[in-house]
């Protein structure tokens, strides 16, 4: 049994219980922000794996759900992902672009190439932020962990701007930042690595957190704090400039209101 406790910050106990032993069943499917012709824009929930592989036979899959659900040119397409352009981790929630198209999914591919995507992203990390910064610093796969990623020498470039949002305390003065993140690339873990890389680590990030601070912070916050909030990019067919944004979901929104905001 998971628990996901406010009382220790001074807020009525609640209690989620997850049964291991099922296939995970995420309580929301994701929501259709925008569609065309060419393209649609999703909001996916958390606990959603993005891409099928051969470890994801169990789970709740994006492109399983888009195979079983449409059938636009790329949704059967396992050349094109069907459809899907890129990609968020598991406990990241947020907007994601699909590709209706195979000439709208080569547009959005070179998009992204080219470095012409704007992203961001909200998470909530440890400590008292400051207001703005640029993180330049190269990320890699560690030789002696190669599930995990972290800032190398010998890494791939990688750049990352925040601005914080709002300050936060906990009921034992514990300081926490509310920041909005801006990469620049798109290294796997990017925003996880260079916020720890500062001294700021996400919160209920189990992988670059640390296990004890990890497992505390999922007694009020049960996954990773962080959201895919808006994206910018140039319309695969007119060639505009089109913006999305989803709001921060619930259950994070819940997760705040265990803090004080100051």
């Amino acid at each position: 049994m998971t628990q996901i406790d406010c009382q220790f910050i001074l807020k009525p106990q609640f209690v989620l219980t997850v049964r291991k032993n099922e296939k995970e069943k995420p309580a929301s499917i994701p929501q259709i922000i925008f569609e065309d012709s060419s393209i649609f824009i999703i909001n996916k929930p958390a606990g959603w794996v993005v891409n099928e592989a051969n470890t994801t036979r169990h789970l709740t899959v994006l492109q399983t759900w888009i195979r079983n659900n449409f059938d636009f040119e790329t949704a059967n397409s396992k050349e094109f992902r069907s459809g899907i352009v890129h990609r968020l981790d598991k406990e990241t929630s947020g907007i994601l672009i699909i590709a209706k198209t195979t000439q709208a999914f080569g547009a959005l591919q070179r998009e992204f190439k080219e470095r012409r995507v704007k992203k961001i992203y909200t998470a909530l990390v440890h400590g008292n932020a400051p207001e703005k910064g640029h993180i330049d610093a190269p990320v890699g796969r560690l030789p002696w962990r190669r599930d995990r990623f972290g800032v190398l020498p010998g890494g791939r470039a990688a750049e990352t701007d925040y601005q914080t949002m709002r300050h936060y305390l906990s009921s034992d003065k514990s300081e926490y930042s509310l920041v909005e993140l801006m990469p620049k690339t798109g290294r796997t873990h990017q925003i996880r690595i260079h916020m720890k890389h500062i001294g700021h680590s996400l919160v209920s990030d189990e992988f670059y957190a640390g296990r004890k601070t990890a497992r505390n912070d999922r007694k009020w916050c049960e996954r990773l704090f962080l959201h895919a909030s808006k994206i910018t990019f140039m319309h695969p067919t007119s060639g505009e400039e089109v913006s999305f944004k989803a709001p921060l979901p619930p259950d994070l929104e819940l997760s705040l209101s265990c803090l004080q905001g100051n």
